[in-house]
């Protein structure tokens, strides 16, 4: 959270109606296994989603770059997602066992950024 800035037009980029609050937002790019930060986004207006923030710094990195994320970055060629379920159907168990694997993977990811935010680095 940040203080609310006083300019009104300012200040309209950084309120989250969701939060009812002003935010930052931040993003970060970690080697798998959660052994390096590669990259950190920090201090963008906080009512923008995650994939809005991802292809606006995306020309950081080579074009032929994979990267696994979470489901806000459905909709992005580059990055793989877990599976998500249709509107009337399950996941089949083989779906289900690939989210699994998938989400074994990334909690390296998950545990690097709990760490960040614990010691108030970003």
């Amino acid at each position: 959270m940040r203080e609310r800035p006083g300019d009104n037009k300012e200040q309209e980029k950084y309120y989250s109606g969701k939060r009812s609050n002003h935010t930052f937002k931040s993003q970060m790019i970690i080697l798998p296994e959660g052994k390096d930060i590669v990259d950190v986004v920090a201090g963008e207006p906080g009512p923008k989603s995650d994939i809005t923030l991802f292809r606006k710094y995306r020309d950081n990195f080579d074009s032929k770059q994979r990267f696994k994320g979470d489901k806000a970055y459905i909709g992005e060629d580059v990055i793989n997602v877990p599976i998500k379920k249709s509107k009337n159907q399950k996941l089949t168990p083989e779906q289900k066992a690939q989210n699994k694997a998938f989400s074994a993977k990334r909690i390296f990811v998950e545990h690097r950024i709990r760490t960040v935010k614990i010691f108030r680095v970003v």
